[in-house]
């Protein structure tokens, strides 16, 4: 009877030490990167190499940038393609598309490079009025779809990109609807994730100071960088460590 109560004991012990153990999280081996406007997702290639080398599988969202719903919608379909957990980048607008779809449930975390990290009710114009503007070049089509001006995107844009490249991005930007870059977010992810920002210092499209602010208000863990608004194309080691480190912690 002794050995049975015993045993009866033991086993006891052991299902109430498993029950208050802390589950291991899993890795995180999936990026997933939303590209902003005036540059798509094949900039993102070194990035994507440099990740891949170190076993992670990166996705690009190629989003149609007609407005914030579809962009968003654009994002859940690669997310929704992924096999557990995955980490959320957004470049410029592509910060304001993460924070919408970031509330997907095998999210794990999101990284902002040189990126709006807007609120509830806010978008990327409402934005843009709190900081000075980093340029005056923003341009209209007639039926409201945004582009940069070609002179000035390589100072504006990429003025740490090799020349014939900046001018080549300035001549096929992908434009933004003007309906996109004033949607408002309803439900921004980083008030329940863990989130990162990448601050480009040297940004002439987007105010360093107001990336700043954003991070500092979402409590995004920041790193700066000397470097351009393409500081993907000019930096990709830097982002790359940034988006690993994510990774990693995002799996704890």
């Amino acid at each position: 009877m002794l050995n049975k109560a015993l045993a009866v004991a033991i086993a006891t012990a052991a299902l109430l030490s498993a029950a208050v153990s802390p589950v291991r999280a899993e890795p995180v081996k999936n990026v997933v990167i939303v590209h902003g406007a005036f540059a798509d997702g094949s900039g993102w290639q070194r990035v994507a190499d440099l990740l891949g080398k170190d076993g992670y599988k990166v996705s690009m969202v190629q989003e149609p940038l007609t407005s914030l719903t579809d962009d968003v919608a654009a994002t859940q379909r690669v997310l929704d393609q992924q096999q557990g957990p995955t980490l959320l980048v957004g470049h410029s607008y592509g910060g304001v598309v993460i924070t919408e779809a970031g509330n997907a449930p095998n999210v794990a975390g999101l990284v902002y490079i040189a990126a709006f990290i807007p609120d509830h009710g806010e978008n990327a114009v409402g934005l843009l009025s709190q900081a000075p503007p980093a340029n005056k070049d923003m341009r209209a089509t007639k039926d409201d779809f945004l582009y940069l001006d070609p002179a000035a995107f390589p100072a504006d844009f990429a003025a740490d990109v090799p020349s014939a490249q900046a001018n080549f991005m300035a001549h096929s930007q992908p434009m933004l609807a003007k309906a996109a870059a004033g949607a408002t977010v309803t439900t921004p992810a980083w008030r329940q994730k863990k989130s990162w920002a990448l601050i480009a210092t040297r940004d002439h499209n987007l105010n360093p100071d107001l990336e700043r602010s954003m991070a500092k208000r979402a409590g995004s863990e920041t790193i700066e960088i000397p470097a351009s608004h393409a500081v993907y194309l000019s930096k990709p080691n830097e982002v790359a460590r940034l988006i690993e480190r994510a990774a990693k912690a995002s799996s704890q």
